[in-house]
C-alpha cells in the first residue's frame, strides 16, 4: 500500500496567532509610518478606540502594544499610525513590515476616547501629540462625531511641519469627502477645522497645546468664541507629560475628567504609544 504524501511546499502556509495581513504600508518620514491591515470578521469596535498589536519576540512571545485604530469604525480594513524607535522592542521590527507580512492583532477594542464618555455639547476639541492623532483620524471620519457635534477644532502639535503631514493630508481630504459632503452640505469643510502647530520649526502657526489654549490664542486665529463647559468637549492623547498639562487647563476652563461610565466635559486616553515602544 502507498501514501500520497503532500508536496513539501503544498504544506499549509504557519500563521500567528490572532493574525492578520498587512495590506498597505506608508512612511511619512524618517520617524513615522502607517500601515493597514485586514479586519477580522468578528471585530466591532468605537471610533477612538485601542487594540493590541505585536510581533513574535526572539523568544517566540509577542511583544504586544497598545495602538489606537486610526479607521473610522466602518472601514473594511484597520489603520494604524506609528512612530519608529530604533531600540523599540516593538517599533524596531514593526517599522519594517510591508505587504502580505503578518501581525499580532487581539480583537478586544477598549479606550476612553469615544464619543459615548462625553456629555452633549456644541463644539468638540481633538488635541494631539505626534501620534496621538490616531483615534482623532478614526473619529474625524466617522459621520456620528458631526451627528453630535456643530464645530470639530483638531489640535496637532509635533516638532517639525514634516511630521504634521500625515494628519494635514488626512484633514484636507475629509474636507472634500463626497460622502460626508453629501450628509451636511457645502459648509461641512467649515465644520471642520484644523490648527497645526510646531514646537522646534518655524510654520505658520507655533507653540505647545497647553500655551495657545490657556492664552486663547487658537481661538483668536480661528475666530473661535471663548471656551465654555456648557457647550465645548475635548479629548486629549499624548506623552503622559501633555496629558497631564493639558488635562490641568481644561479644568481651569471649568471642564471635568468624564469615562465611559461617568460622561463629563473631556476625556483623556491613557495607553498612548509612546517613545521606547
Amino acid at each position: 500500500m502507498t501514501l500520497d504524501l503532500p508536496a513539501a511546499d503544498a504544506a499549509p502556509k504557519k500563521t500567528l496567532p490572532d493574525a492578520q495581513t498587512v495590506t498597505s504600508v506608508t512612511h511619512w518620514t524618517d520617524t513615522l509610518f502607517s500601515f493597514r491591515v485586514t479586519r477580522p470578521a468578528s471585530l466591532r469596535f468605537r471610533s477612538g478606540e485601542f487594540v493590541m498589536i505585536g510581533l513574535p519576540g526572539d523568544n517566540g512571545k509577542p511583544i504586544l502594544r497598545a495602538y489606537s485604530i486610526a479607521s473610522p469604525n466602518w472601514d473594511d480594513e484597520l489603520e494604524f499610525y506609528s512612530i519608529k524607535v530604533p531600540d523599540g522592542p516593538l517599533t524596531s521590527r514593526l517599522q519594517h513590515i510591508k505587504p502580505g507580512d503578518e501581525i499580532i492583532l487581539r480583537p478586544k477594542p477598549v479606550g476612553t476616547l469615544v464619543l459615548d464618555a462625553l456629555l452633549p455639547g456644541k463644539r468638540l476639541w481633538f488635541l494631539a501629540t505626534g501620534t496621538g492623532f490616531a483615534p482623532f483620524a478614526s473619529l474625524m471620519r466617522d459621520p456620528e462625531t458631526y451627528e453630535r457635534y456643530e464645530q470639530i477644532i483638531m489640535m496637532h502639535t509635533c516638532r517639525t511641519a514634516e511630521e504634521l503631514t500625515y494628519g494635514a493630508e488626512l484633514v484636507q481630504n475629509l474636507r472634500h469627502d463626497p460622502l460626508l459632503g453629501e450628509l451636511y452640505g457645502e459648509d461641512f469643510a467649515k465644520r471642520l477645522m484644523y490648527y497645526p502647530t510646531t514646537t522646534r520649526q518655524d510654520s505658520p502657526f507655533m507653540g505647545r497645546i497647553t500655551d495657545n489654549l490657556s492664552s486663547g490664542k487658537v481661538l483668536q486665529d480661528l475666530g473661535l468664541p471663548p471656551i465654555s463647559p456648557e457647550t465645548d468637549r475635548a479629548m486629549i492623547c499624548g506623552s503622559l507629560a501633555f496629558n497631564v498639562n493639558v488635562k490641568k487647563v481644561l479644568e481651569d476652563f471649568g471642564m471635568r475628567e468624564g469615562a465611559n461610565s461617568d460622561p463629563k466635559e473631556f476625556v483623556v486616553e491613557k495607553a498612548f504609544v509612546g517613545e521606547g515602544v
